[in-house]
């Protein structure tokens, strides 16, 4: 690296969404430079999710994140298909645990229906158990379209369409400062070396980071910036294959969509996540949460193996709103909003973060492009 750089266009951030955007921009401006602090790209909240194609069910009608997450589900199964990602349709069962529960499933379906989610069935108890001879519920909400994908394949096949059009990547990068000049930016970041990278445009994808860079960004007011939270959430396995083909969720909590069962491609089985809210970055599994997830999902599936769940991995979700706060919205802030040009901050891109990510890209290229 040398101790100066320039590009039209930095992208700080290699997670899912920091790639997806680069891609886009790629195809619009010569000059991409990805800055990323880590060894290689997708390392934490991309990597440490779900890895799920949500259709768009739980977010306020508008919202950006209901508009990206329906938008990035469309263009994901086309872009899996298209560049042979590893995806699949295995649809999912919002269950009702309890027959009070029965009612939040008709507003999830109305809610999704106003969010363009046209494919949802509401289905009794003897339905569900046509479909999932192991659940034990009152009813559940089936959504064809959701599914799983490839996360580590979908981020790879993102890199390469964005250095097939130019980009460039450089990992263990840190920026550690940035300032508006008026006619672009200068960043400062530190490397192999400490160095100053220059740009006319500048994109804060830095996920768990977005908010520490925002803040350190000279020329932006302050009163753009949100506070930043962590919310982390453990996963665990249980032993062997799980007598199921759906993914089955509960109904959603104040703070995320509650201790679900999700698979992978090759059929491998997780809970979670849950909820601790942190301050600091832990990815470790507490064996102990394992209580708190076996009396969860024995709610559903009663035949769970007591004892048996193994911690699997945790991941931390980047939040901008505190415990018990409304949930906020994905936020993604252009000129209009904050009145730096050039300059497009990227908050709160948690969950459904890696189903919106080509739906995010769009936009956020919109912010740039349209004036």
């Amino acid at each position: 690296m040398s101790s100066r750089e320039s590009a039209q266009v930095v992208v700080v951030g290699a997670g899912v969404v920091g790639l997806a955007v680069a891609r886009a921009l790629a195809q619009i401006y010569g000059e991409i430079l990805i800055l990323e602090a880590n060894s290689s790209f997708g390392t934490e909240s991309s990597a440490r999710g779900s890895a799920v194609i949500h259709a768009g069910l739980y977010y306020p009608q508008g919202s950006l994140k209901a508009r990206t997450c329906v938008r990035g589900r469309e263009l994901l199964y086309s872009y899996a298909a298209l560049r042979g990602v590893g995806a699949r349709k295995t649809g999912k069962l919002i269950v009702a645990c309890s027959s009070a529960e029965l009612g939040v499933l008709e507003r999830l379906r109305s809610l999704a229906q106003a969010n363009g989610v046209e494919d949802l069935q509401l289905l009794t108890r003897d339905e569900v158990r046509d479909l999932e001879p192991a659940l034990a519920v009152h009813g559940a909400l089936l959504s064809p379209s959701t599914g799983i994908v490839d996360g580590r394949a979908l981020m790879l096949a993102l890199w390469e369409d964005a250095e097939a059009r130019g980009a460039r990547v450089l990992f263990d990068t840190r920026v550690t400062s940035a300032r508006a000049t008026g006619a672009g930016f200068t960043l400062d970041i530190q490397g192999a070396g400490s160095a100053q990278v220059h740009c006319g445009v500048l994109v804060n994808c830095a996920g768990l980071g977005s908010v520490h860079l925002a803040e350190n960004i000279a020329g932006l007011d302050r009163r753009w910036v949100p506070r930043a939270y962590l919310c982390k959430g453990s996963y665990f396995a249980p032993p062997g294959q799980v007598p199921f083909r759906h993914l089955v969720y509960p109904i959603p909590d104040a703070d995320g969509l509650g201790v679900h069962l999700t698979l992978d491609l090759a059929g491998a089985a997780r809970f979670g996540p849950d909820t601790q809210w942190i301050e600091s970055l832990d990815y470790e599994v507490d064996p102990r949460r394992a209580v708190h997830f076996e009396q969860a999902i024995l709610r559903y599936w009663p035949g769970l193996p007591r004892g048996a769940l193994r911690p699997a991995y945790a991941g931390v979700r980047s939040k901008i709103v505190g415990p018990g706060q409304v949930p906020a919205d994905f936020r993604v802030d252009g000129e209009r909003v904050h009145g730096v040009p050039g300059l497009v901050n990227l908050f709160g891109i948690e969950s459904p973060g890696l189903t919106a990510a080509l739906g995010l890209a769009e936009h956020a290229a919109s912010l740039l492009t349209d004036g």
